[in-house]
């Protein structure tokens, strides 16, 4: 790693010179760059919305693409964006100063839709799926208008799991956020770089580059949320199997249709006994 002002990105300035450090920044960069050639995100010359919330994941997210295209490996325009969606109390001007000291190309866009939650969702339900929807419009839009092909998300590995695991037990299918799709409108993709990068990971860099951190005061302040339930349970697991989240995440790349129950991804109706014919193996639908 190359650690002299000169030869990094703004976003590395006063990085830790310890090893322990070096050896996270190595983890995250190589996980994001196997999640970006995996899932095939790489467009020449294409331009992507890199999303900023101000939390820790996002940091990351906006941290490592820089490193990357600060190498060469990621050939993008990049241009961060941050929705101020109108919530109480938001440090409106922590973020513009973060990215302007950091010379980090930047849109700061301001829609109010706090108060469209605070209308629409009834007492004692969650905010998240309507702020989730009123947000994902919002930056399709900023993406469109700023000439983009992707918007980019910091979701990483645990958001994936935690996902993974409430449409299983609330849900009733198994599905997750995927690290790349297509809109509905199919003019942009979406895409999670740090897909394979864990949490606690984030959560040390972040803090170690002592970025200013913005608390999400909407989501946060509710209890009794599904996310934080099924966190809890994966924290359990963790806790008396370490290295277990690691493991089910592997699971969720390695499916075999043929071993669940769904016949729409396997053909069991024309599943033949092995008659000494050779014959075409049923196949996926």
């Amino acid at each position: 790693m190359l650690d002299k002002p000169d030869d990094i990105h703004p976003l590395f300035y006063g990085a830790p010179k310890t090893t322990e450090f070096k050896k996270l920044r190595k983890r995250i960069v190589q996980n994001t760059r196997e999640a970006i050639e995996q899932y095939g995100m790489i467009e020449e010359g294409a331009k992507w919305l890199v999303c900023l919330s101000g939390g820790k994941d996002s940091y990351t997210l906006l941290a490592v693409l820089h490193e990357l295209q600060w190498r060469g490996l990621l050939p993008v325009e990049l241009v961060a964006c941050n929705l101020d969606q109108g919530q109480p109390n938001f440090p409106a001007t922590v973020l513009p100063k973060f990215l302007e000291d950091m010379q980090v190309p930047h849109r700061i866009e301001y829609q109010d839709t706090y108060s469209i939650v605070m209308d629409k969702v009834p007492e004692g339900r969650t905010f998240c799926a309507l702020c989730s929807r009123l947000r994902r419009g919002n930056l399709y839009r900023i993406a469109r208008e700023e000439g983009c092909s992707a918007v980019v998300l910091g979701h990483h590995r645990d958001d994936i799991l935690e996902t993974f695991f409430m449409n299983l037990f609330h849900g009733g299918r198994l599905a997750t956020m995927p690290p790349k799709l297509v809109n509905e409108e199919g003019d942009l993709f979406l895409y999670r770089p740090l897909a394979h990068v864990a949490e606690v990971d984030c959560e040390k860099f972040a803090a170690a580059m002592q970025y200013p951190i913005i608390p999400c005061d909407l989501c946060g302040s509710q209890d009794g949320l599904q996310r934080q339930q099924v966190k809890q349970i994966l924290d359990g697991w963790e806790a008396n199997s370490p290295g277990r989240r690691q493991v089910m995440f592997k699971a969720l790349t390695n499916a075999r249709p043929s071993h669940l129950l769904d016949s729409n991804l396997f053909d069991f109706q024309n599943l033949a006994l092995n008659s000494g014919t050779k014959g075409d193996p049923p196949k996926l639908r």
